[in-house]
């Protein structure tokens, strides 16, 4: 296929599965339902802990309540890109032994499920999103979601997420590679997504995690699905150091494309396909 062609079966491909997405309305909103108890539970957890936790010596870090509040609505409207799992359809071709017919395709095979995947992440779930945003706006002073710190923190926030899609894609191609033509279970993909999920700041802002793991946290990967964008917005980093967070995100967004690669072409070449 020519570049042209590739480019034209990608958008094709990308704009049927948010179609298809967009059938689950129902799920969505329930969905949304259950982001904002989550959220308001946290915050109602965070405001216990910052209200009594002055006495007890606890160190978190200049991160102050309103900065913590605001990061648990913006990591539950960015939980659309971290599902804790591989894309429905591509996990079912697998099962059933339906990789063969997606190897007689015309199209790239890494390509394709990457695209696939993406696409499958968005979905409905752009509007769970978007509403958990908007419900978080809408609650009462002190459980609300925050204005961003600045302008500029704003647009760099808005460019980070862009990069967090890209990364949360790469490393869930790299997960499927993993996964396929693996006879014994679901195990391994299911543990690399959790710790994927915990590492990324998702459930406690890394700012809060002790300070000797601090260095670790910012080096790893997983920062720049949820924790690099979130504290561009709440202001516990400033513009100015904004890019060797995002320059970080496009780094393993890289090693996750290549590694990905390399892992489904050695997968493929001792696939086994069975029949006739």
């Amino acid at each position: 296929m020519t570049a042209m062609q590739t480019w034209r079966a990608c958008r094709s491909l990308f704009r049927v599965r948010i179609a298809e997405g967009l059938q689950y309305r129902v799920s969505a909103f329930s969905g949304v339902f259950v982001s904002v108890l989550w959220s308001l539970i946290e915050c109602v957890i965070y405001t216990v802990f910052y209200t009594y936790s002055q006495d007890a010596g606890w160190n978190h870090n200049g991160f102050s309540l309103e900065q913590a509040i605001s990061y648990v609505w913006l990591a539950q409207s960015l939980l659309m890109f971290q599902f804790m799992s591989i894309d429905s359809e591509i996990l079912s071709k697998m099962n059933k032994g339906d990789v063969a017919l997606e190897l007689c395709r015309p199209m790239d095979l890494y390509l394709h499920w990457f695209v696939k995947s993406a696409a499958g992440k968005l979905g409905s779930n752009w509007m769970r999103g978007g509403l958990t945003l908007v419900a978080g706006l809408l609650m009462p002073v002190g459980y609300a979601l925050g204005r961003p710190a600045s302008i500029a923190g704003f647009v760099l926030f808005t460019l980070s997420v862009i990069l967090a899609f890209v990364l949360c894609s790469a490393f869930a191609m790299l997960v499927t590679a993993v996964r396929l033509n693996m006879t014994w279970g679901d195990g391994p993909a299911y543990m690399l997504m959790l710790v994927s999920g915990v590492l990324s700041g998702a459930y406690l802002p890394l700012r809060l995690w002790p300070d000797s793991m601090q260095t670790f946290l910012r080096l790893a990967p997983f920062g720049g699905f949820v924790d690099i964008p979130v504290q561009l917005y709440v202001g516990s980093l400033a513009p100015q150091a904004a890019v060797p967070g995002m320059a970080l995100q496009l780094f393993w967004s890289a090693a996750f494309i290549l590694l990905g690669r390399a892992v489904l072409k050695r997968r493929l070449n001792n696939l086994v396909i069975q029949g006739g």
